[in-house]
């Protein structure tokens, strides 16, 4: 994980801990793309939106403006997207399902050395920006270590 060694999530708290972890990812599966691996890249960048979504959901301010019903399942990222969309955080061009069940899935089996990540990176950062993650200073993150895969 990109965050080994620099945060322990459960003692950081419901927002803190994807907060940090949501930029540690960003930073990192950036990288990853950057340096051909492109598989673990969008992985990466994946668990960035998730940490994201957890974060928006953790503060009791933010998810009192959200439209949640009954038979949501705020376990499950898909309905998490589905809810911010739905209540107007997010303005849903992204496909997150799309993303998930095409290039998550294909990028948790198979290295995808051709991919081309550049629509999806655009989509990515507009989402982390319209959540409110994006733009943040890289430089208040803890250092990385690029040996850490």
């Amino acid at each position: 994980m990109p965050h080994a060694g620099l945060m322990i999530e459960r003692e950081m708290g419901d927002e803190e801990g994807p907060l940090l972890r949501a930029k540690l990812h960003i930073r990192s599966g950036k990288r990853r793309l950057r340096q051909g691996k492109i598989a673990a890249g969008i992985v990466t960048l994946y668990d960035a939106l998730v940490g994201a979504m957890e974060w928006y959901f953790a503060s009791p301010e933010r998810r009192s403006r959200l439209i949640i019903k009954e038979d949501d399942n705020l376990k499950d990222e898909k309905n998490l997207y589905e809810i911010l969309v739905r209540s107007g955080v997010l303005d849903g061009r992204f496909s997150f399902k799309e993303f998930v069940e095409v290039v998550v899935d294909r990028a948790i089996y198979n290295e995808m050395h051709d991919y081309d990540y550049t629509k999806i990176l655009m989509d990515i950062e507009d989402v982390m920006a319209q959540i409110g993650i994006l733009p943040f200073d890289e430089k208040e993150l803890p250092p990385e270590d690029p040996s850490v895969f």
